[in-house]
């Protein structure tokens, strides 16, 4: 695992100014364009492990990007929200020229900091719009209310007492959509389903999420929503199934999960990076390359399960991802809390 905390043994000045120059040199007197076979630098902040789902799947994506040799990248974890703008801002002075993140908590530093480097291009994991005021700031979600519409489609089918768990970390609009998408597909199968919804107040708190299915399983719910990490470890050892989201973790658990939603974030990176190197990145929404049309999400395959999901239930969701990617069927984006029934 690679981690960049500024401890070289160097001053930080000496490398900020070999990294300013190394930058001036690459833009061949172009600002805002870099020749298109230079490797763009791009640092990422993450507020937690490299491991957790979310970022995991940027973090992916930018190694994908690395190895070909479109971008450098170097990357910090587990930063606190009092410590990202302080972060933010040595990775720029240090003459990044693409910063990724997700800024939840930070969003009036994160944009303050974009202000102060115009120079600096910002791809951010944000709960709001991007602003005109802020043209070199863009934002992104996991808009995969797609993949998890199908998900949903599978678990109706593949619950039997009709009560499904569903365990999530806040009740923010980028969990809530993935919720209620999937409510959605369930109860287009089995719409007499009942939903114990539960939220945990931590992105990254495996045993907490643990201890929460646990109860929904005493509650009755033979099929667990596994938002996040933790959920699948309790429906293991209870024997009862879950659906996961964001990553496939069904090597991990074979008997347990059945299907997962799945997000790509290669789409969203590399239309930051053309633009990057075209000179015309600008403030936009990039929330729609997470879209299954887009190739930002999809379905697992159903792996171990691909006996045990009804055949009928496999050509309805056939069906509805060919709709999806036609155009002619849209998941509605639901950002209101869901609630249990």
């Amino acid at each position: 695992m690679q981690s960049d905390s500024f401890n070289f043994a160097i001053s930080r000045r000496t490398l900020i100014k070999a990294a300013g120059a190394s930058a001036v040199v690459a833009a061949t007197g172009l600002p805002g364009r870099l020749l298109a076979a230079d490797p763009i630098k791009v640092a990422a902040i993450y507020t937690v492990p490299v491991e957790q789902q979310w970022v995991s799947r940027i973090h992916k994506a930018a190694n994908a990007a690395k190895e070909r040799g479109d971008i450098e990248y170097v990357y910090s974890e587990n930063t606190a929200n009092n410590d990202y703008e302080r972060v933010m801002r040595e990775y720029c002075e240090a003459g990044h020229k693409l910063i990724l993140g997700e800024v939840f908590g930070v969003e009036d530093a994160a944009r303050t900091v974009a202000k102060d480097y115009p120079d600096v291009a910002f791809l951010m994991g944000s709960s709001f719009k991007p602003d005109a005021a802020i043209p070199n700031f863009s934002v992104f979600d996991n808009y995969i209310q797609d993949a998890s519409y199908l998900s949903g489609l599978v678990a109706g089918a593949m619950t039997k007492s009709k009560n499904i768990g569903m365990v999530g970390g806040y009740p923010i609009p980028e969990v809530n959509r993935l919720m209620n998408a999937f409510m959605t597909g369930v109860k287009e199968v089995a719409p007499d389903t009942k939903f114990q919804v539960a939220f945990i107040g931590s992105w990254f708190d495996p045993p907490k999420a643990k201890e929460t299915a646990f109860a929904q399983i005493d509650g009755g719910a033979d099929l667990l929503y596994a938002e996040r990490f933790g959920v699948s470890d309790a429906a293991k050892e209870k024997k009862v199934l879950a659906i996961g989201n964001v990553i496939d973790t069904q090597a991990d658990y074979p008997d347990t999960v059945v299907a997962s939603a799945l997000w790509h974030f290669e789409p969203t990176l590399d239309k930051a990076i053309s633009e990057v190197k075209a000179g015309a990145f600008k403030a936009d929404d990039y929330g729609i390359y997470s879209f299954m049309k887009n190739g930002g999400c999809s379905l697992a395959p159903f792996g171990t399960f691909e006996s045990k999901v009804p055949d009928a239930i496999k050509v309805k969701v056939a069906e509805k991802e060919k709709m999806i990617k036609d155009g002619s069927f849209a998941v509605e984006i639901n950002d209101a809390e869901p609630k249990s029934t």
